[in-house]
Protein backbone atom coordinates (compact mmCIF):
# COMPACT_ATOMS: atom_id res chain seq x y z
CA UNK A 1 0.00 0.00 0.00
CA UNK A 2 1.60 3.74 -0.92
CA UNK A 3 1.66 6.19 1.50
CA UNK A 4 -0.22 8.62 -0.99
CA UNK A 5 -3.43 6.66 -0.32
CA UNK A 6 -3.06 7.23 4.03
CA UNK A 7 -3.44 10.42 5.19
CA UNK A 8 -1.29 11.88 7.76
CA UNK A 9 -1.37 10.12 10.86
CA UNK A 10 -2.23 11.82 14.20
CA UNK A 11 0.27 12.05 16.74
CA UNK A 12 -1.92 9.39 19.04
CA UNK A 13 -1.84 6.79 15.64
CA UNK A 14 2.00 7.43 15.09
CA UNK A 15 2.75 6.46 18.93
CA UNK A 16 0.26 2.90 18.73
CA UNK A 17 2.23 2.01 15.87
CA UNK A 18 5.44 2.56 17.12
CA UNK A 19 4.42 0.71 20.16
CA UNK A 20 3.22 -2.16 18.28
CA UNK A 21 6.26 -2.72 16.28
CA UNK A 22 8.44 -2.38 19.24
CA UNK A 23 6.06 -4.56 21.03
CA UNK A 24 6.91 -7.54 19.00
CA UNK A 25 10.80 -7.22 20.14
CA UNK A 26 9.87 -8.68 23.64
CA UNK A 27 5.71 -10.17 23.24
CA UNK A 28 5.83 -11.55 19.65
CA UNK A 29 2.78 -11.15 17.62
CA UNK A 30 0.56 -10.65 20.97
CA UNK A 31 0.97 -6.61 20.57
CA UNK A 32 -0.21 -6.30 16.98
CA UNK A 33 -2.93 -9.23 17.02
CA UNK A 34 -4.42 -7.12 19.58
CA UNK A 35 -3.74 -3.91 17.98
CA UNK A 36 -5.23 -4.62 14.87
CA UNK A 37 -8.00 -6.12 16.50
CA UNK A 38 -9.23 -3.43 18.90
CA UNK A 39 -8.28 -0.67 16.07
CA UNK A 40 -8.24 -1.50 12.12
CA UNK A 41 -11.53 0.13 12.23
CA UNK A 42 -10.46 3.48 13.87
CA UNK A 43 -7.81 3.78 11.87
CA UNK A 44 -6.49 3.08 7.85
CA UNK A 45 -2.67 3.63 9.45
CA UNK A 46 -2.76 1.83 12.60
CA UNK A 47 -4.56 -0.92 10.55
CA UNK A 48 -2.06 -1.06 7.96
CA UNK A 49 0.82 -0.81 10.25
CA UNK A 50 -0.77 -3.43 12.74
CA UNK A 51 -1.41 -6.43 9.88
CA UNK A 52 2.53 -5.38 8.87
CA UNK A 53 3.54 -6.22 12.30
CA UNK A 54 1.22 -9.26 13.08
CA UNK A 55 2.45 -11.11 9.30
CA UNK A 56 6.52 -10.39 10.47
CA UNK A 57 5.93 -11.77 13.44
CA UNK A 58 4.07 -14.61 12.25
CA UNK A 59 7.00 -14.97 9.99
CA UNK A 60 9.40 -14.81 12.39
CA UNK A 61 7.60 -17.62 14.69
CA UNK A 62 8.03 -19.79 11.62
CA UNK A 63 11.14 -19.18 10.79
CA UNK A 64 12.16 -19.83 14.64
CA UNK A 65 10.32 -23.31 14.20
CA UNK A 66 12.12 -23.97 11.56
CA UNK A 67 15.47 -23.41 12.99
CA UNK A 68 14.77 -25.05 16.10
CA UNK A 69 14.02 -28.22 13.90
CA UNK A 70 16.97 -27.65 12.36
CA UNK A 71 18.94 -27.24 15.83
CA UNK A 72 18.56 -31.41 15.51
CA UNK A 73 21.51 -31.07 13.53
CA UNK A 74 23.19 -27.87 15.09
CA UNK A 75 22.73 -25.29 12.16
CA UNK A 76 19.37 -24.23 13.29
CA UNK A 77 21.28 -22.44 16.55
CA UNK A 78 22.82 -20.15 14.40
CA UNK A 79 20.09 -19.25 12.32
CA UNK A 80 18.12 -18.87 15.66
CA UNK A 81 20.58 -15.91 16.43
CA UNK A 82 20.61 -14.55 13.36
CA UNK A 83 16.43 -14.98 13.30
CA UNK A 84 16.27 -12.99 16.90
CA UNK A 85 19.06 -10.10 15.63
CA UNK A 86 16.73 -9.90 12.90
CA UNK A 87 13.71 -9.39 15.01
CA UNK A 88 15.13 -6.63 17.25
CA UNK A 89 16.47 -4.79 14.20
CA UNK A 90 13.69 -4.59 11.77
CA UNK A 91 11.54 -3.60 14.74
CA UNK A 92 13.32 -1.10 15.82
CA UNK A 93 13.78 0.52 12.05
CA UNK A 94 10.02 -0.09 12.13
CA UNK A 95 9.26 2.04 15.07
CA UNK A 96 11.39 4.87 14.19
CA UNK A 97 9.45 4.76 10.49
CA UNK A 98 6.43 5.20 12.30
CA UNK A 99 6.95 7.59 14.84
CA UNK A 100 7.64 9.75 11.87
CA UNK A 101 4.36 9.23 10.26
CA UNK A 102 5.99 6.95 7.40
CA UNK A 103 4.16 3.40 6.41
CA UNK A 104 6.83 0.15 6.71
CA UNK A 105 6.89 -2.82 5.26
CA UNK A 106 9.26 -5.46 6.38
CA UNK A 107 11.10 -7.41 4.02
CA UNK A 108 10.38 -11.28 3.42
CA UNK A 109 7.19 -11.33 4.84
CA UNK A 110 4.79 -13.65 4.78
CA UNK A 111 1.78 -11.24 4.02
CA UNK A 112 -0.86 -13.57 5.32
CA UNK A 113 -3.61 -11.09 6.89
CA UNK A 114 -4.81 -8.88 3.93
Amino acid sequence: MSTDLITTPSNDDRNIATVTHLGGTVFSFIPALIVWVLKKDDSEYISNQAKEALNFQITVLIAQFIAGVLALILIGFVFMGIIWLANIVLCIIAAISTSKGETYRYPLTLRLIN
